[in-house]
């Protein structure tokens, strides 16, 4: 019947988005592995996390204010090439880079590397994560929804 139509097409516009998504994590992945950056989950950035590495943060400002990692280090992205010098005494320890989805991270990781950071990390998913299937952040993965310590401004 009608309904039954109407549910089979929502069914399936929920799998193409679920499919959107993946790609969309699938293309970081492969973005940030063919960049050089390696990627660390939520896991392996928990572990550097924990093991005191540096958190940077490249979202602007007001992403930053509504939530951040705390201790996270805040540069954002079009500021990073001229405010390099400060990250200077961090170059032998490990650095974690993260910004809404993972994206813009990679940019910054791999501006990093240019500079002579030889660890560094592009948060997988970043702090948010990808879109869901109603074009909403932080439902399907991302630093928050994992229920990793964040703090607001």
């Amino acid at each position: 019947d009608e309904r039954d139509l109407r549910d089979h097409a929502r069914g399936e516009y929920i799998a193409q988005e679920h499919l959107a998504i993946a790609a969309e994590r699938r293309h970081a992945f492969l973005e940030a592995r063919a960049s050089g950056v390696e990627q660390a989950d939520t896991l392996k950035a928990t572990r550097l996390y924990n093991d005191d590495a540096l958190v940077l943060d490249v979202r602007e400002d007001k992403e930053y204010a509504g939530g951040h990692i705390p201790k996270a280090r805040h540069i954002p992205l079009g500021q990073l090439a001229g405010r390099m010098q400060e990250l200077e005494k961090f170059k032998g320890k490990p650095i974690l880079v993260t910004c809404r989805s993972g994206h813009r991270s990679i940019d910054a990781g791999l501006a990093l590397e240019e500079a002579g950071f030889k660890e560094v990390y592009n948060v997988l998913d970043g702090f948010e994560g990808p879109l869901d299937d109603r074009h909403h952040r932080g439902s399907l993965s991302g630093w928050r929804m994992e229920g990793l310590p964040w703090e607001q401004l």
